[in-house]
């Protein structure tokens, strides 16, 4: 069975957002969501949910960082793309303090079999990882003008952003190419609004997954490069 595992990865060591996507017939089905903190039990959750089959793990957070000052060749050019939309990169380098958390992430899914996976062919069978940009996405996939705004500002901002996201993924995923089935948490009137967040990132991440896994650079723009790091984004539906 092939499953699509999406981690919003806390990089300073704080929860991250899992959700993990299976093929159910013609369609996309929403198993499982989750958020963890120790690397250990977000490992062992990916691990649950993949078993040996084939998949695909989307990572927000930079998997591949050579560069030890400055910006990545994927971000650069993402942001000539998307900095319109409010939807640009922060900068990814070995001097960042977060660079040897994800990178010792990445090295440990590929040390269980996830390879890193910027060259698939669309439907190739095996164990992958990519980045992906889910703020980008959202733009490409749902049509915005610029992102959906949710990470930052009161409560009540923050609040409304993140419904809004979510109505969105509601309506929108289970209508593209490949559709998903599947149903969200909904945000609480009151109280941290954060445990959902990562959990909505999450979903959005595997469907990224999964929408390059059935079509690859076809459907999905590839910025930078196997080797010095790449962020896969989907390209909006019209000119797919």
């Amino acid at each position: 069975m092939n499953t699509f595992v999406g981690v919003d990865l806390g990089w300073y060591g704080k929860p991250s957002g899992l959700a993990s996507l299976v093929l159910d017939g013609p369609e996309l089905r929403l198993r499982a969501l989750e958020r963890l903190q120790a690397v250990d039990d977000i490992v062992g959750w990916i691990l649950g949910e993949a078993g040996r089959g084939s998949g695909i793990i989307a990572v927000d957070a930079p998997l591949v960082i050579r560069n030890e000052t400055g910006i990545r060749d994927a971000e650069r050019q993402l942001n000539a793309d998307f900095r319109r939309f409010h939807a640009g990169c922060h900068a990814a380098n070995l001097g960042r303090p977060f660079a040897q958390n994800v990178i010792s992430f990445s090295r440990r899914l590929e040390s269980l079999g996830f390879r890193h996976g910027a060259s698939i062919q669309p439907r190739q069978e095996g164990r992958f990882q990519i980045e992906i940009h889910p703020h980008a996405a959202t733009v490409s996939m749902f049509g915005l003008d610029r992102i959906v705004k949710y990470k930052r500002g009161s409560r009540a901002e923050r609040a409304g952003g993140l419904r809004r996201l979510r109505k969105l993924a509601l309506s929108r995923l289970p209508i593209l190419n490949p559709p998903l089935r599947l149903s969200l948490p909904r945000v609480p009137e009151t109280g941290p609004t954060k445990s959902v967040e990562d959990r909505i990132d999450a979903v959005m991440c595997a469907y990224i997954g999964a929408h390059w896994w059935f079509w690859g650079t076809g459907r999905n723009w590839l910025y930078g490069t196997k080797r010095d790091g790449y962020i896969i984004v989907p390209k909006p539906p019209a000119s797919s």
